[in-house]
């Protein structure tokens, strides 16, 4: 039987020597909680944001106004903002070069939807050293299912990056 895939994802940030730090929006810790369940997860985990209003995301994680103002809080362009922006919090810690950062920006429901945006969409979005990489998913449970469901795709494209078969881009990509 195959490990989870939280404790396969703490293998490879040690061998990696890498660090991870989380921006968490719709899940409100949850991504986090799951990487802690891990024993030894303080070796490569230094810790993460719940920012779940727009002020927080602008305050703590430096996500421009104008961003948030065009795209939203549930966009490539703000997730995207989040994970650079986590790095850069935590690099007094650690050099940024060895942090990946992962953010998680959502709908879980059951309201919130807009136009373009159902209940259940949520962006995730990784920045590393080699760029950055954002993507949607959509959740079709209630609000608790649709928190899970984006913490476990955050999981799988932590572990896919991990692994080298996810491609960062270089600028906001």
């Amino acid at each position: 039987m195959e490990a989870p895939l939280e404790n396969r994802i703490g293998r490879l940030f040690i061998q990696r020597g890498q660090k991870l730090v989380l921006a968490e929006s719709c899940t409100g810790g949850l991504l986090g909680h799951l990487i802690t369940n891990v024993p030894g997860s303080s070796e490569y985990f230094l810790g993460g944001i719940t920012a779940y209003s727009y002020e927080a995301k602008q305050s703590l994680l430096g996500v421009k106004p104008e961003t948030l103002i065009q795209f939203g809080a549930v966009s490539r362009e703000t997730v995207l903002e989040m994970a650079q922006g986590v790095r850069r919090l935590f690099s007094d810690q650690v050099a940024e070069e060895k942090l990946v950062g992962v953010a998680i920006s959502g709908i879980a429901g059951p309201g919130g939807a807009q136009p373009g945006k159902p209940v259940g969409l949520v962006w995730i979005g990784l920045s590393a050293v080699e760029g950055n990489w954002a993507a949607a998913f959509y959740g079709q449970g209630s609000r608790e299912e649709n928190k899970a469901f984006s913490a476990r795709c955050a999981l799988e494209a932590l572990h896919a990056y991990l692994e080298g078969k996810l491609t960062l881009g270089k600028s906001g990509e």
